[in-house]
């Protein structure tokens, strides 16, 4: 299947990270082609696909924040579970990785995809049904970083399974009672942080899954954090623990 995506940064991570095929490049009559969509051009020239220069308008229908610039691609590259432990093993680290439970906005996957990829996770699991998935809109939303990462569809129960048995640390994101304080949970081993949708939280039996349920301080007096920003709060302090390490990684595509 073929696909759009669309804006300056979701394109050109796209063109840079290599992991799917292009066919065309769409730009909007007028635009200036400098920055990124200069990159973009010079990338498409090389690779001998065409270049057609359309009317704004016939941009509009692919997506809003498309910036005057759109690719047509092949769908995104899902991976396996084994490729990011694969991954992790590569780059001798403890595996990290992240497992989002039904959520279901496209911003907040976009969002969470984009923290991701900054603190280096080796790999995003998502159920197969009642999610959000990698469409152009979350591509954009990630600004591109949904290209360098490696997700995953599986059956998110078999998963954590699978994890426990590599001896991975299942944390889930939980604004309960029962939830430990993040001061007292070690996050700098093999880890798997779970994180639920969008008011409903994580489902029972991903819930009972888990090693141990996580709550994040509150001072003020909202009840809980958005799970795009919950979640990101959290991979921060992971990597925290882990080091902070801003060493390069190393390039999926050619892995």
């Amino acid at each position: 299947m073929k696909e759009w995506v669309y804006g300056r940064n979701a394109v050109y991570e796209c063109l840079r990270a290599r992991r799917r095929n292009f066919f065309r490049l769409k730009l909007a009559q007028g635009i200036e082609e400098k920055g990124h969509l200069g990159k973009i051009i010079q990338i498409i020239s090389q690779m001998k696909l065409p270049i057609e220069r359309v009317p704004r308008e016939n941009l509009n229908a692919l997506g809003s924040g498309h910036q005057g610039v759109a690719l047509e691609t092949s769908s995104y590259p899902y991976s396996a579970l084994v490729d990011a432990i694969s991954l992790a093993n590569r780059r001798n680290e403890a595996p990290f990785i992240l497992i989002l439970d039904i959520l279901q906005d496209p911003q907040n996957l976009g969002t969470l995809l984009r923290t991701a990829e900054a603190v280096g996770i080796h790999g995003v699991l998502l159920p197969f049904r009642h999610t959000a998935t990698v469409t152009p809109a979350v591509v954009n939303s990630s600004s591109g970083a949904s290209e360098h990462l490696l997700i995953v569809q599986v059956n998110l129960a078999q998963a954590i399974q699978e994890l426990k048995a590599q001896n991975v640390w299942v944390i889930g994101l939980e604004a309960g009672v029962n939830a430990q304080a993040l001061s007292k949970v070690r996050l700098d081993g093999p880890l798997a942080l779970v994180i639920g949708g969008e008011g409903s939280g994580m489902r029972q039996l991903v819930r009972k899954s888990c090693d141990v349920l996580l709550r994040l301080p509150m001072r003020g007096k909202v009840e809980s954090l958005n799970a795009a920003v919950a979640g990101s709060v959290v991979l921060y302090f992971a990597w925290q623990q882990r080091g902070f390490s801003a060493k390069p990684i190393d390039d999926i595509a050619k892995s």
